[in-house]
């Protein structure tokens, strides 16, 4: 079995950023909006540096309007996940792109994200659960309208929430009260930390918010005491490697510290983050963690099955993809 066709399983996928440029681009051309300055000569998304990134990020979604839009989206997103192997996604949801945070359109975005997901399913047999998540840029009180919507909308499908967006704005604790409420509600709780912040940050985010998993988190390695906290508390890490390389968070593959990270005896997974804005895949993931690492069939294994005792689904839906893994190791 190949990289390509091992069945995998991916935790951190923002989901308007999953978008294939060419979705894009279509999508504006028929609305007649100019997304021309956020693409190169070739049709790919383009950005120099990561706060460029988030201004093509915006730019680029902004045809995104319609839950129609979204349903689309979110149907082709999860084509060209399950193209790369993947069974299995958990993908961030921000009620800022759906209906601005308004509980009643964003339950009718949602509702038509769901419809694309269970197409998705029903024809590429990828599952699909939804985090939804705030945007830390756009500050804590509209991080509660999030929460809120997060809150209101808590099921089997809508199993999480977390917060996403310009990591050095605020302090984790400015956002306490948008995951105390989603706590309550039954939702599981992840937060982006320590790509861009150090250590602090992600032990500030541990200790404020309360999380059980941290979105890339990989600043960790710079405080061992740090370390041995996300061993003996069990915190998952959400790695997005080509994402960190991509976007200048590490210096290249060979100084990504996701080996040492695991070799401590951290929990890790590994994910996309936004695939077509890096020009990665889980296979280029995958690849890219053999050649430079060694990594191979027994390690990608237990990556997956680190990354579904982590998720954030039922417990049926969690024994269903962990049936499907384990017959693929005997294929």
């Amino acid at each position: 079995m190949t990289f390509a066709t091992m069945p995998k399983v991916e935790l951190h996928l923002h989901h308007e950023a999953a978008a294939p440029p060419s979705f894009i681009r279509q999508l504006a051309q028929k609305k007649k909006i100019d997304v021309s300055d956020f693409f190169d000569d070739e049709g790919n998304y383009s950005f120099r540096d990561f706060g460029h990134f988030i201004q093509v990020y915006d730019g680029a979604t902004a045809p995104l309007t319609t839950p129609e839009d979204f349903r689309a989206l979110t149907y082709v997103a999860l084509e060209e996940t399950a193209k790369t192997g993947v069974i299995y996604a958990e993908t961030f949801l921000s009620p800022d792109f759906c209906g601005n945070c308004d509980l009643v359109a964003w339950k009718e975005f949602l509702a038509a994200i769901k419809e694309g997901a269970d197409a998705a399913e029903k024809d590429f047999g990828i599952v699909h659960r939804a985090i939804v998540t705030c945007l830390r840029h756009e500050g804590p009180e509209n991080a509660i309208k999030a929460a809120k919507c997060a809150a209101e909308t808590a099921d089997d499908y809508v199993v999480g929430f977390g917060m996403a967006g310009a990591e050095m704005m605020g302090r984790p604790g400015d956002f306490a009260y948008s995951f105390d409420m989603a706590r309550e509600s039954g939702l599981r709780l992840t937060c982006h930390a320590g790509e861009w912040g150090g250590p602090e940050m992600v032990a500030d985010t541990l200790r404020d918010l309360k999380v059980e998993r941290i979105g890339h988190g990989i600043n960790a390695i710079n405080d061992d005491a740090l370390v041995d906290k996300l061993v003996e508390d069990g915190i998952v890490l959400e790695v997005c490697p080509g994402s960190n390389v991509v976007l200048k968070a590490v210096s290249g593959w060979d100084d990504h510290p996701i080996a040492k990270l695991r070799d401590r005896g951290v929990k890790i997974t590994v994910s996309t983050d936004d695939p077509p804005f890096f020009h990665t895949t889980m296979t280029k993931e995958f690849e890219n963690l053999n050649r430079v690492f060694g990594w191979d069939r027994p390690d990608f294994d237990a990556l997956n099955t680190t990354a579904i005792e982590a998720a954030f689904c039922d417990d049926k839906t969690r024994a269903a993809i962990v049936k499907r893994l384990e017959a693929a190791k005997n294929d």
